[in-house]
């Protein structure tokens, strides 16, 4: 484990992101297909720099932001973050005064977690420790430390054995602590081929549940039903379940260019998405989705 130094002054957790004058909002998608894959410099900087740096960017971030802080213990509850890549849904709760632990397998993306570690606070960097583990070995590799929450947000699809998986993050979190997992949903695979007129690719995707990431990774989306059960067969309990980008992703596959300057844009749609995260039927309709569940107390025999 690691604590990088701090250094630099507060700032609000929405500025952080920013870069000289271009607001720079990123979001984590992809992290966890292979170690070979993210040891690839040029991907690295795909998904942690360019990725980011989009309106759909922002959305994702700001929204699942809002879920977290919905959810979570109050600060300074103690956070692990499974797949966290460079940090950017992470490092605004170490902003708020949580205790984060940011764990993956990939030397490149810890760097870029390194590199902007000076972007936050010094109090915030000192509450920062980063892991370079797999996931499937993520209770080993904090040696079997309890968490009162444990986050792992656009890796899910992309691991071989989900349900093993999912029981690393399950015994990772402590007795009443969070479980909070984003990825994608099986129900809406046909929307995105179906918006660039990929007619025979839309077809074939109503049987299929695999799909192509925002960086050209294919990846497997789930059901919110059946990482549901999968939490609950390890002690989770489900309790609440929210979408994550609707209208941002349709504009985006039918060609429309948002603008990321455009501040008063940005922030409606984020309204617009935050909103339509919690309601039916445009939660169901949305490109990923936000599972998260609280484990359950042991239970005491007599």
């Amino acid at each position: 484990m690691q604590i990088a130094p701090g250094r630099l002054g507060r700032r609000p957790w929405c500025e952080i992101w920013r870069s000289d004058a271009r607001p720079r909002w990123r979001f984590p998608y992809v992290w966890d297909v292979a170690e070979e894959t993210w040891a690839s410099a040029s991907l690295a900087k795909r998904f942690a720099d360019d990725a980011y740096a989009t309106v759909k960017g922002y959305v994702r971030t700001f929204v699942m932001h809002q879920h977290l802080l919905e959810n979570l213990p109050g600060p300074p509850a103690r956070l692990l973050d499974v797949g966290g890549g460079a940090g950017h849904q992470s490092f605004p709760l170490a902003e708020a005064g949580y205790d984060v632990t940011l764990l993956d397998s990939s030397a490149v993306m810890l760097e870029k977690a390194r590199q902007r570690l000076e972007a936050l606070t010094p109090q915030a960097q000192q509450r920062v420790t980063l892991v370079q583990a797999q996931g499937q070995y993520a209770q080993e590799a904090v040696n079997g430390e309890l968490f009162d929450a444990v986050l792992c947000h656009g890796v899910l699809g992309y691991v071989e054995d989900p349900e093993s998986f999912v029981e690393q993050l399950c015994r990772c979190a402590r007795s009443d602590g969070v479980v909070s997992i984003m990825t994608g949903n099986a129900r809406t695979t046909a929307i995105q081929p179906a918006l660039e007129r990929r007619w025979n690719d839309a077809l074939a995707a109503f049987h299929c549940a695999i799909g192509t990431g925002v960086l050209g990774v294919r990846g497997r989306a789930d059901t919110v039903d059946a990482v549901g059960d999968m939490m609950r067969s390890h002690g989770v309990e489900p309790q609440r379940w929210y979408g994550v980008w609707l209208f941002v992703d349709w504009l985006e596959f039918s060609g429309t260019q948002l603008d990321p300057d455009n501040l008063d844009e940005v922030g409606a749609i984020a309204a617009v998405e935050l909103e339509a995260s919690r309601r039916d039927p445009y939660r169901q309709l949305s490109r990923v989705f936000h599972l998260v569940g609280r484990k359950r107390a042991p239970r005491l025999h007599a």
